[in-house]
């Protein structure tokens, strides 16, 4: 019995509906993404609204002042954005530390120095934190871009100013000074300032090393005296007893990918170190030591070529290189793997995974993994459906081909002329039998409306004037074999007939629909006697 043991029981009985889209869209049917570009917008969409209406709400909290809830739910309510408190005090000051106003506390802070009020070591060191970490200005709002200038980029004056003012600044005074430098670029400051804790008898803590171990690569040029100067701040740790974490490993990771050869060298040495420890690596460990060891990869998906910065970006590729090299016979249990260590399907190994299922395994395998991802998890870009299209040739399932025309469609691929060209092409290729024959020509009569438009519907004449060619040869196997073709299909074929001008085609068509005694045989009499020029003899 531990903790989630009922959500994991209630989960269980619960399955993903393959044939649905993902759970967050099913709220507004328009935004059903069809392509893993509009997933991502889409899903972003609902976070920025979420972002507009807080904005909205706090910053006009007197228009949402009614609460319903019973009982009061806190977090529902506007923020205090103004503060309480106005006289000059101490408690004035926490109150705008705690609401993120680095110019009123700042100011306030001032002022009580101004009126003889000594503020205490661990508020100052709270300001100092708020400074080092926003620098002198009040941070912007979660849907505003933050914009980084001249005067926001550098760390001011107020860090250092307060800073001299303590008398007797403790090591967290140092460390938010350090860390506050290193985030703001001042890299020689900061390992001055550590030269400073250390004659002051101080012993620096864990983030302060971090924070250095990050800056060590920009205050050396050479890959070893980098190398040299990150392993002394190691050794420093061990002197003072400091106890390295998760962070201090991806610190002196990212580091290394700053020291060229001589990080190749040293990553690996350095995980055992802190695998010893007991320190395990993170995704962004392992973004990290792909871009140690791996040169900038090409992103399917933009085209534009990286280096891994994200985690999840990192850790895909890492999965996606993993899945070149996997027995394609184990793709089941090796893509449960794969899923199991990244969250979610990213686009870029998706794309991959379907790619070499295509190539490697047989059509129903490629089709299994296709039916359950697709469209409810995955949304396979006109390549890796064109590789589906050359596996279904491969394998002579041709059949299918109107089934991933649709698919075509709800993707957004339709008007990709190279893939549109393949499916035409496959179809064209060679006679089918009469099923076959009537479901490909109902395809082309389904592109030939879409591309009918211009220059773009002269494209695929060939390919489309051979399948209705052979659909022609079908019609006649209709009354060979007695199959009722539907009036859909026949009004579909007239419309072509019109085009070609052909009046017995048309004639045959009507007789074929009054031997079927279709109920639309009126209808399509009145039509070939209307859009036709017709002899005594055919009327």
């Amino acid at each position: 019995w531990y903790a989630l043991a009922v959500l994991q029981a209630l989960a269980s009985t619960v399955k993903r509906d393959p044939t649905a889209s993902d759970y967050r869209f099913q709220d507004d049917p328009y935004l059903t993404p069809k392509t893993s570009s509009e997933f991502k917008l889409f899903s972003l969409s609902q976070e920025s609204g979420r972002n507009a209406a807080k904005y909205f709400i706090n910053t006009y909290p007197k228009y949402f002042q009614k609460d319903y809830a019973q009982p009061h739910i806190p977090c529902l309510m506007p923020d205090t954005l103004e503060a309480q408190i106005e006289e000059v005090s101490e408690a004035a000051l926490i109150e705008r530390i705690g609401m993120r106003k680095v110019k009123a506390a700042v100011d306030l802070y001032d002022q009580l120095l101004q009126a003889g009020t000594s503020v205490s070591l661990d508020v100052t060191n709270q300001l100092l934190d708020l400074i080092c970490f926003y620098g002198d200005h009040d941070p912007a709002q979660e849907n505003v871009p933050e914009q980084r200038n001249e005067e926001t980029v550098g760390l001011k004056n107020n860090a250092e100013r307060i800073f001299a003012l303590l008398s007797e600044p403790n090591t967290h005074s140092y460390s938010a000074l350090i860390r506050g430098m290193v985030k703001y670029g001042a890299y020689s400051k900061a390992f001055s300032t550590y030269t400073d804790l250390l004659n002051s008898r101080l012993k620096a803590d864990v983030h302060t090393f971090n924070a250095l171990i990050t800056a060590a690569p920009e205050v050396k040029e050479k890959y070893n005296e980098k190398w040299e100067l990150i392993v002394d701040l190691l050794k420093q740790m061990a002197e003072q007893k400091v106890k390295p974490n998760l962070l201090t490993l991806n610190a002196v990771l990212k580091a290394l990918r700053r020291c060229g050869t001589v990080g190749k060298s040293q990553a690996f040495p350095v995980i055992s170190e802190m695998k010893a420890l007991s320190i395990d690596l993170s995704l962004a460990s392992y973004s990290h030591l792909l871009a140690i060891f791996y040169k900038p990869v090409m992103n399917e998906v933009s085209g534009k070529s990286f280096t891994p910065q994200d985690p999840d970006d990192g850790i895909c590729i890492s999965l996606q290189r993993l899945g070149e090299n996997l027995c394609m016979g184990q793709a089941d249990q090796s893509m449960e793997a794969l899923n199991k260590k990244c969250v979610g399907w990213d686009p870029i190994i998706s794309a991959r995974f379907f790619s070499l299922l295509c190539m490697m395994e047989n059509i129903d395998v490629m089709l299994k993994w296709y039916r359950d991802l697709v469209p409810s998890v995955y949304y396979p870009s006109s390549n890796v459906m064109r590789d589906l299209l050359q596996a279904l040739d491969t394998d002579n399932r041709l059949d299918l081909i109107p089934q991933i025309w649709k698919d075509i469609k709800q993707l957004g691929h339709a008007n990709r002329q190279n893939l549109v060209e393949e499916l035409l092409t496959l179809m064209a290729r060679e006679k089918h039998n009469q099923e076959v024959q009537e479901s490909f020509a109902e395809c082309a009569l389904d592109i030939k409306k879409i591309y009918d438009t211009g220059d773009r519907g002269k494209v695929f004449t060939s390919q489309i004037s051979f399948l209705f060619s052979s659909f022609r040869d079908m019609l006649k196997l209709f009354k060979t074999h007695n199959r009722v073709p539907s009036e859909e299909l026949l009004n579909k074929f007239l419309m072509c007939v019109k085009e070609d001008g052909d009046v017995n085609q048309a004639v045959e068509l009507v007789q074929i629909s009054a031997g079927f005694c279709l109920p639309g045989t009126p209808k399509l009499i009145q039509r070939v006697q209307q859009e036709f020029e017709l002899t005594e003899q055919q009327r």
